[in-house]
């Protein structure tokens, strides 16, 4: 049986899989944020716990808010910053005595739905977050692909493309630059944009959630900063279909569920992707919130 560990910013889940896929026991505790030996005890806990449930030793997987880095095998590009510099595989193994898989959440993702979600029997899936970040993941022939320096579907620290006037130079992002594709199109960046026009006020904590649910009211700023939005995330998709020619792009994450957004996109992007036809899919997720968590489960596949 596989442990699966998605660990988020706010939440920690957990699960036991099955070889059919079944769960077989599940977890949801709050992330003890800031804190990285109670991160660790906490994650830890799940494990023992998750062994339990199981009546025996599980193979352990966990999606982390971030990649490992090649040279020096510590966490880094992680929006939960107490992980960063920190060896948090090799230490999670020594609590365990047992090894450890570790992959982008969003990795996770990907690896979720082409293994028994939405890309299952698709030759190239790509997996797409979006949520309070933006990240992705990219799957060829049911194997993960994770690249030379372990970024590989990273696409929400890429500029936005053919931006208008008013998009550039763009917001600062966390990450040090401006303009980034995660700035725009995230559950943040689309609030602060209905927010740029006039819609809201700075500061209200207002969520993209909230945003579409105004819209579906018939709220006139909500509507055009939707419109606003999936341009933006239309643009940017395009991207990903000129580079990769993925057969499926399954959407996962908070704003996965703007239903709008599966008829849009492929009504848009004709403009900009190479191609005199466009049959790329774009689906939600079929695990929804699930595949980060049963896609850790899975860095440990059947064969295994």
């Amino acid at each position: 049986m596989r442990i699966g560990i998605d660990l988020g910013g706010t939440k920690i889940a957990a699960v036991v899989l099955g070889d059919g896929g079944e769960v077989v026991w599940e977890a949801r505790v709050s992330t003890p944020r800031g804190d990285y030996d109670g991160t660790l005890n906490q994650v830890a806990a799940l494990v023992r716990e998750g062994d339990r449930a199981a009546g025996r030793i599980c193979t352990v997987g966990v999606g982390i808010p971030g990649a490992v880095s090649r040279a020096t095998g510590l966490v880094k590009n992680a929006n939960s910053t107490w992980l960063i510099g920190r060896s948090f595989g090799a230490d999670l193994e020594g609590r365990l005595s047992r090894e450890v898989r570790l992959a982008n959440d969003a990795n996770c993702l990907a690896i979720s739905e082409a293994t028994d979600g939405s890309g299952a029997g698709s030759a190239v899936v790509f997996g797409v977050i979006l949520g309070t970040g933006v990240g992705g993941g990219l799957v060829v022939h049911g194997k993960l692909v994770e690249g030379a320096n372990g970024i590989c579907g990273e696409w929400g620290h890429n500029p936005l493309p053919w931006p208008e006037p008013s998009e550039s130079p763009g917001e600062l992002c966390y990450c040090g630059r401006r303009g980034c594709i995660e700035t725009w199109v995230s559950g943040p960046g689309l609030a602060a944009d209905y927010v740029r026009a006039g819609c809201g006020k700075a500061g209200e904590g207002l969520a993209a959630e909230e945003i579409a649910r105004r819209a579906d009211a018939g709220d006139g700023g909500a509507i055009a900063a939707l419109n606003r939005w999936e341009a933006r995330l239309a643009r940017a998709l395009v991207t990903l279909v000129n580079l990769l020619d993925p057969d499926v792009i399954v959407v996962g994450g908070g704003l996965s569920a703007i239903g709008r957004i599966y008829q849009g996109i492929p009504q848009l992007w004709g403009r900009w992707v190479f191609s005199d036809s466009v049959t790329t899919r774009i689906v939600p997720a079929k695990h929804g919130a699930a595949s980060g968590v049963r896609g850790a489960a899975w860095l440990w596949p059947w064969r295994e």
